[in-house]
Parts: structure tokens; sequence; C-alpha cells
């Protein structure tokens, strides 16, 4: 093993924290990943890492290194990727995690044309509401829907959605219809449990944000079945325009409290870090944010 190839299964150890997660996502034996990273020790004459049955932990000296090894990585790639960007052709890998209804709807037919025009790229595509650990689950690039970032979080902003309150015809036929934030506590609410508390609601009122308490009957981390309870007359929900756009499209839901606008939610591609991004992510990157502004 030359020495940037050991400084690259450094890295990935000291960022997964386990010697077994890396060699499952190298396909290769866990005592080949030890053997290795002990033969650096020995090159180098310092104790990287300090054993421990539950998880590894670097010592002073390891995490010194592990700095040292991100810069000089990043310099290599953006050395190698700088040189030829204009004629490179992006190949490789590509894990990327994909909210589901979004992704569904929006997402998935710029990634299939993307597939198609760059056939060297493999996509592998992971839809779900869940937030996931970019650096453990071994992901190259996430799309995430929300209204402030974790700490932390290394994100390029690539669109925006609207939030609208949506009402079956038939459910306000019966319930009437509410004037203002404050009247949906005599309302039956539909929660979206992702989004933290579903009891809580916020609007613009009078040009200042306020929160308004809602009762939720039904509750769900999926928008679309939301929708389809909200479609069927159960009550009222909150919804993202990419899943409310249908509905209201066909008459089954109607928009209410136009009025009072919700603080819009921002649609993100999010990196595993701020090192060097491969040419093959950058492009795909840049392929969303173009599609999405068209949108």
């Amino acid at each position: 093993m030359d020495r940037l190839d050991a400084m690259h299964l450094f890295v990935r150890v000291a960022e997964l924290g386990s010697f077994s997660a890396v060699a499952q996502q190298l396909g290769v034996a866990r005592s080949v990943v030890t053997r290795q990273i002990a033969a650096l020790e020995a090159h180098l004459g310092v104790k990287l890492m300090a054993r421990s049955t539950r998880r590894l932990a670097l010592t002073s000296g390891g995490t010194a290194y592990l700095e040292k090894c991100r810069v000089i990585l990043n310099l290599v790639e953006a050395a190698e990727t700088g040189v030829a960007e204009e004629r490179l052709t992006p190949r490789g890998n590509i894990r990327i995690s994909l909210p589901l209804s979004y992704g569904m709807k929006r997402l998935a037919p710029i990634l299939l044309d993307f597939s198609q025009r760059y056939p060297e790229v493999s996509l592998d595509m992971d839809y779900s509401d869940r937030r996931v650990n970019l650096i453990e689950e071994g992901i190259d690039l996430s799309i995430r829907i929300t209204r402030r970032l974790e700490s932390g979080d290394v994100a390029r902003k690539i669109g925006t959605s609207r939030l609208l309150v949506v009402a079956a015809p038939e459910y306000l036929a019966r319930h009437g219809q509410p004037e203002k934030p404050a009247d949906l506590a005599n309302h039956v609410c539909l929660g979206y449990t992702n989004a933290g508390s579903s009891q809580l609601w916020q609007f613009m009122v009078d040009g200042q944000l306020e929160s308004f308490h809602v009762r939720s009957r039904l509750n769900a981390n999926n928008g679309d079945v939301l929708t389809e309870a909200t479609a069927q007359g159960l009550g009222i929900s909150c919804q993202p325009d990419f899943i409310a756009d249908t509905f209201l499209a066909n008459g089954r839901v109607v928009e209410i409290l136009a009025d009072y606008p919700i603080p819009e939610l921002g649609i993100y591609a999010i990196l595993p870090s701020n090192r060097h991004v491969p040419h093959r992510v950058r492009v795909l990157m840049d392929t969303l944010a173009e599609r999405l502004a068209g949108q």
C-alpha cells in the first residue's frame, strides 16, 4: 500500500470510528484493515488510535496526523481534478440520499436524465425522509428539505418550496372555513411528524412570525398520505407545494389562509464534509440546481 492509499484508509477509519465498518465498505476482511493501520503506525513510529471494545479513539498524534492527511488528500484531488476538469467525463459511483415524496416527484426525472447523459456514473439512490449520517453510511450527497440546517452541515441551497394550508371543499362545507390562523384551534388538523412538533404551526401575522397550537387527530411522517387524508375530508393539513399542487389542480383540496404566509423551506444539497468535492458529485449538484431553478 502506497503512502496516499494509507492516508485514505486512515481517514476512513478515523471518520467511521470502526475497523469493521471500513472493512465492510471496502469489501475486505477486518483483519486487512487492522494490519494496514498497524503498518502505518509502525512506519510513523506513532500510536494513532487507542483501541477499545466499543469504539476507536484518536490519540493526540492521530488527531494531528488526521488533519494533515485531510489537507494533503484535498490538495492531491484538487490538483488532479483541476488539471483536466474541462475534458473530464464524470465517472464513478455516487450514493445519494433523497427525501421520499420530493425525490419521487421532482428529483427522480432529473436523476434518470443525468444517468442517461453520464453513463459512466453509477447512481445509488436511497429514498427516505430520515436524516442520514453521511459519513457513517458512505453517502456522497444528501438532498434535504428544511427550514434550518444543523450546525456543521456543509450545504448548497439548490431550491425552495412553499408550504400551503389546504382542506377539502367538503370539510369546509361541514365545518366552516378558518379566516385567520387562530381559528385553527377550532378545527381538526393533520400533523406531519418529521417536522418536529406537529402541534405547532407557524404563520406570518402582520409581519411577525407567530406559532399556533392545533389539534391533531391523525399524524404521519409522509405528506402524500396526509394530503390524501385531507382530500377525504379528515381534516386540515399544511403541505409543501410539490405534494399539494396535484390535489389543488384536480380540485380535491383548496388553499386556505393564503393571506398568512408560512416561511418557505429550503432545498439543500448536503455533503459529508468540507473537503474537495469529487467532479462527478459537483456535476450532479450543478445539474440539480439548474433543473430545479427551471422548475
